[in-house]
């Protein structure tokens, strides 16, 4: 079997910046047709950042690969009238506006589904469309403010720490492009279409490792304990003579493991350290013990002893970006792509963790210039040459 699994399905892109860009970039690497919609002349505000001088920004190039790209006024009349003819041939519309402002425009997912019932309606915000807190301003540090997360995470004596990579927009737009796709299922079988109400800071509350649950079950309190874990040890990195490694025993049979590659099997049968939560009440100890094994060697000694020709533990190095470039695993799986771009030379994104067997890539490998498929897109609704020349001097496109 061969061809994209998404294939056929066509999505309106309203998104800009992080979240909702790399859940429409998930769907088209899984084979949807996205038609980006952007400000006419500035575009999407994730265009400008990090890049050689005069170039779109890197971090747009992968969030927004294997789109089109079309411009649009929304605030204008026939720039509405436009993107209401394109949504009578679209399966979804995806946006992460502040909540409510598509509707203030008057392309609310009421009016959007009266032109045509089918097409999902699927919207992030940072708070949702309902609740106290509706239309607040968010940012990826305020969903992981705001989910539980950043409370979570950091050193015990130290303050909350934001997890890294903009954690909390991927989890958002991860629940994003899940919800499309449910979403456009259940429209398979149904007929008809729902809206998606999707708040930044519920998507990172549900990720927050059963804190909740836990709290509410025995009153223990998710506090931060660094790269430790809160009920076993050693779950944590160390100190090599020459890098860091991250080692993990979430299990008895893989502590008594750990003692016997380390040369002390009697630390198993301390009582200290016998079951999970005595080694998480005496992770200091227990610590101490694997980083003083751990700072005299070198991390290819520690990962020969500990890792799958020793004694198969799960334990890798700490992997920075230059060393992921080249990564073995990772370039097995697929999961570096590099493309030659036209004036950057060359652009490495990173690859699609699904995968699905047989499966054809997405049908554009770059992300698009800044209006690049306006004569394409607008084409199919019957305007030629002419008509853009005309919508673009009055800044509809």
């Amino acid at each position: 079997m061969s061809g994209r699994v998404l294939e056929g399905i066509r999505i309106l892109d309203l998104t800009r910046v992080v979240a909702g860009p790399f859940a429409t970039a998930v769907l088209a690497d899984l084979g949807a047709d996205i038609i980006k919609i952007e400000r006419p002349g500035t575009g999407d505000d994730y265009r400008y950042g990090p890049s050689p001088k005069g170039e779109t920004s890197l971090s747009f190039q992968n969030t927004n690969r294997g789109k089109r790209s079309v411009t649009l006024d929304l605030r204008r009349a026939e720039g509405r009238d436009l993107f209401l003819r394109l949504v009578e041939r679209t399966d979804a519309v995806v946006e992460n506006f502040r909540s409510g402002w598509l509707a203030k425009q008057g392309l609310g997912a009421a009016v959007i589904q009266a032109r045509n019932p089918r097409c999902v309606v699927a919207s992030l915000s940072g708070f949702g469309a309902t609740g106290p807190w509706a239309g607040r301003a968010s940012y990826d540090i305020i969903a992981q403010a705001a989910g539980g997360l950043l409370a979570m995470t950091g050193f015990e004596d130290g303050p909350p720490v934001r997890a890294g990579g903009a954690l909390g927009d991927f989890v958002g737009g991860l629940y994003l492009g899940f919800g499309v796709v449910a979403a456009i299922l259940e429209r398979e079988r149904t007929g008809t279409a729902r809206a998606l109400d999707l708040s930044n800071q519920d998507a990172v509350f549900a990720v927050t490792d059963s804190a909740l649950t836990i709290l509410h079950g025995i009153g223990a309190r998710s506090e931060r304990v660094g790269n430790q874990h809160p009920f076993t040890a050693p779950y944590d990195v160390f100190a090599t003579c020459d890098g860091w490694v991250a080692i993990a025993t979430g299990s008895n049979k893989l502590f008594r493991g750990l003692c016997e590659a380390i040369g002390q099997a009697q630390l198993a049968t301390d009582e200290r350290f016998r079951s999970h939560r005595g080694r998480a009440r005496h992770r200091r100890e227990v610590n101490a013990i694997i980083a003083d094994w751990v700072e005299e060697r070198s991390l290819r000694e520690v990962l020969a002893a500990l890792g799958p020709e020793g004694a198969d533990l799960p334990c890798t190095r700490v992997a920075g970006p230059d060393e992921l470039a080249s990564d073995p695993q990772l370039l097995a799986r697929e999961m570096i792509e590099r493309h030659p771009h036209p004036t950057l030379g060359e652009v490495a994104f990173h690859g699609n963790p699904l995968k699905f067997e047989g499966a054809e890539k997405r049908r554009l490998a770059l992300a698009p210039s800044l209006a690049e498929h306006n004569a394409e897109v607008f084409g199919e609704l019957g305007l030629d040459g002419d008509d853009l020349a005309r919508l673009a001097a009055a800044g509809v496109v």
